[in-house]
């Protein structure tokens, strides 16, 4: 197994989970191709997005559902300043893993986590495991506690 998706299967035992990563031939970077690799609805993909916040430059991973975009406003209004999409250098620098891989678990920084709460309406989801090619099965509500996350409609109508 790669080293990094490796880092994330032994998280996950370290946490107490008993989720698998599995790793890909072809790239599961897009929730497209993460859909189709495990053969699951778009929705069910775990898209992982970093933000960083204004005037405090804090990171905040955003766990949304596949089939949803973010809506900007709605982020700002609860996180009570201004937020841009970080940039690849800062994802790399905070979390350690790059754009395309970020799993919910295992980061470098502390980062505020923010989950769509359509992510409850699925049995199991499919998150990355820190490569583009490599995803883990999980239960929306294990999802919600191994990453800490506060549930939120952030999903752009």
């Amino acid at each position: 197994m790669n080293p990094t998706a490796q880092k994330i299967q032994d998280k996950l035992g370290e946490m107490g989970y008993t989720n698998k990563v599995i790793e890909f031939e072809e790239p599961t970077r897009t929730a497209e191709e993460a859909a189709n690799r495990v053969n699951c609805v778009i929705g069910q993909i775990v898209k992982s997005l970093v933000f960083q916040g204004f005037p405090s430059r804090r990171g905040i991973l955003i766990l949304t559902s596949g089939s949803n975009r973010v809506d900007i406003n709605k982020l700002e209004n609860f996180i009570g300043e201004k937020v841009k999409k970080a940039n690849p250098d800062f994802v790399r620098e905070s979390s350690g893993f790059s754009i395309g891989g970020i799993p919910p678990i295992g980061l470098m920084n502390e980062f505020s986590v923010i989950m769509d709460q359509d992510l409850l309406q699925y049995e199991t989801l499919w998150a990355a495991a820190g490569t583009p090619n490599s995803v883990f099965e999980v239960k929306p509500q294990d999802l919600l506690r191994m990453s800490n996350a506060i549930i939120k409609d952030i999903k752009e109508e």
